[in-house]
């Protein structure tokens, strides 16, 4: 529930204007919420000049009042870091701090969802990464076996994505240090929602926070898609049905060094 302190309250009405369901109205010149139609979006705990603003439902203590030396990105800068970033495929032998780990994921729980539905969840993985590593080998593999076995003229382009994975298991049987899914990273963290757009946004913000922390990350699509259908996998990651992997965030400390961005193809605008 949303709260008003009318001590504080001095009804100045920002909140009532920047109220997007209009759940917000001046009562005796004080503002009331309503609470019918409000989805918790937040932008009155943050436009209220006086703190009047709070809920029961999140911890308030979160809150930060904005500081411009603390908030502020200059945007050369930003656009500057978004370039030079890279994905990394070569990790070190060495642990990812929790307090780290806690952070990658609080920069995926701040980022907005569609009607605020917060239905981002996460599941790190570092104690059962082997296990998840012969699980996701062997269901490629097979998968890989099953389209070999199933070749059409629409579907010939897969054959070496095929041949790959079932290599990849195989080399991975034999040693398993010759890891090509995961590349013996040192965590793994799954982005889940039932929103693609939501949980790709996540993402999108938590590989901004990899990089801020001095680590490195791919995506890896091939566990995305070991893991479907697989119920081995989701039983030892504990996801529910109908919960959906949107990415699989592969990180640790790098054992790379890059020195400069690289080009891009230019960007098709139209302007109307």
């Amino acid at each position: 529930m949303m709260n008003v302190n009318t001590e504080k309250c001095i009804g100045c009405g920002l909140c009532v204007k920047d109220c997007f369901v209009r759940d917000i109205e001046m009562v005796d010149g004080k503002a009331k919420i309503k609470n019918e139609a409000c989805f918790k979006c937040g932008h009155c705990v943050a436009i209220c000049p006086k703190e009047a603003v709070s809920t029961d439902d999140y911890n308030m203590e979160e809150v930060k009042a904005y500081n411009k030396d603390e908030f502020e990105i200059e945007p050369e800068r930003l656009l500057n870091f978004i370039k030079f970033r890279r994905t990394v495929r070569q990790f070190q032998a060495k642990d990812i701090e929790i307090e780290k780990l806690n952070k990658i994921i609080d920069a995926g729980r701040f980022t907005q969802t569609g009607s605020n539905a917060q239905n981002v969840s996460y599941v790190v993985v570092r104690e059962n990464l082997n296990k998840l590593k012969a699980l996701a080998f062997e269901g490629l593999s097979n998968y890989g076996k099953y389209m070999l076995n199933n070749l059409t003229p629409e579907t010939a382009h897969f054959k070496r994505y095929a041949e790959m994975w079932i290599q990849m298991n195989e080399e991975f049987k034999a040693d398993n240090t010759k890891d090509k899914l995961f590349f013996n990273a040192p965590a793994v963290v799954l982005v889940l929602s039932e929103s693609e757009v939501n949980g790709a946004l996540a993402s999108s913000n938590m590989e901004l926070m990899v990089d801020a922390l001095g680590l490195g990350t791919f995506f890896s699509g091939f566990f995305v898609r070991a893991a479907q259908g697989n119920k081995e996998i989701m039983e030892l990651l504990g996801i529910n049905e109908g919960q959906k992997i949107v990415t699989c965030m592969v990180i640790g400390y790098p054992a790379v060094k890059y020195s400069r961005t690289v080009p891009r193809k230019d960007a098709v605008v139209s302007w109307k």
